[in-house]
């Protein structure tokens, strides 16, 4: 490349799904609709778990933590594509990318940790229930919780260290909704493989232990089930269970799709519609699956709408 035609690039183009004006219409609107319903049931249960004292114990802290965490995924994602909908340019600069990413890696690996925390926790509580206050510390808890994100600054950091590495001075567009790391790769006139490897140990590390202490902690759950003599009682439990292990499903495979398949970085064009799971449908459905269905949680609720109205 001569020198007349090398540019850096600081500022990139998010494509995004579609330049059909109808279509965008529509996905504006059903996007927004998402976003709004996310932040009203996740930004809602903070506080609430925060003032009601019943809710103070670790299933709670860590139901608590993960809205938060679902919060500023959405916050990181939604409003910049939102506006990108509508918008001429659809420019973001490389510092903007690295703010976007950094918010999107430190809510998604907190979420791993936090949901591997929640999964052992319902071990604890149904598999030795008269131990439970005694492994399941209120201290353990706080300390599992800071774990989750100090893993998730550290991650991030890591991650925008090495893009320091890269100069880009190819296509400036990005394949994708948000500023994913992956399709930013590819339009890095350095050799980017350094940061592909870590994209794929770092990654691919969280998810490997997370997802083992999720299935080690569900299947001693369900064995557990199983020996229970109720049939109320395992029906409830195994109703509980298996939509819990199906949001954590979701958005493990999701995540192992992306990241840790070969070829991941080569074939980003498909990860569009997966990535949506991830950073939209399972922050939406988490409040549902893990609290709006629970008793405590809906009692805690009229109780405190009854005080305020």
């Amino acid at each position: 490349m001569t020198e007349d035609n090398y540019s850096l690039t600081t500022e990139f183009i998010l494509i995004g799904f579609t330049d059909h004006p109808k279509m965008k219409t529509v996905l504006f609107v059903v996007f927004l609709t998402i976003y709004l319903i996310t932040m009203v049931g996740n930004l809602g249960l903070v506080p609430l778990i925060l003032m009601e004292r019943r809710l103070h114990t670790p299933m709670y802290i860590f139901l608590g933590n993960l809205a938060l965490m679902d919060s500023c995924c959405a916050c990181a994602i939604t409003p910049k594509m939102l506006e990108n909908f509508f918008s001429k340019d659809r420019m973001i600069s490389l510092y903007e990318c690295m703010a976007q990413f950094y918010f999107f890696c430190l809510a998604e690996t907190a979420d791993c940790f936090l949901l591997a925390a929640m999964a052992y926790d319902r071990y604890v509580a149904i598999c030795s229930p008269l131990q439970y206050h005694t492994l399941m510390s209120k201290k353990l808890c706080l300390q599992m919780t800071a774990g989750a994100y100090i893993a998730g600054n550290l991650h991030s950091i890591i991650h925008i260290v090495f893009l320091f590495r890269l100069t880009f001075c190819r296509s400036h567009q990005i394949n994708h909704f948000f500023c994913e790391f992956l399709p930013l790769f590819k339009l890095s006139c350095v050799d980017p493989y350094i940061n592909e490897l870590l994209m794929f140990i770092f990654p691919g590390s969280v998810l490997v232990f997370s997802i083992i202490i999720v299935i080690i902690s569900y299947l001693c759950i369900l064995f557990m089930i199983f020996k229970m003599k109720s049939k109320e009682g395992r029906g409830r439990a195994t109703s509980t269970c298996a939509s819990h292990f199906l949001s954590v499903s979701m958005f493990y495979g999701s995540l192992l799709f992306v990241y840790i398949r070969p070829n991941s970085v080569k074939e980003e064009d498909k990860d569009i519609s997966v990535a949506i799971f991830y950073t939209l449908v399972i922050p939406l459905l988490n409040p549902f699956i893990y609290s709006l269905r629970n008793k405590e949680v809906i009692n805690a609720m009229k109780k405190n709408i009854k005080k305020n109205f």
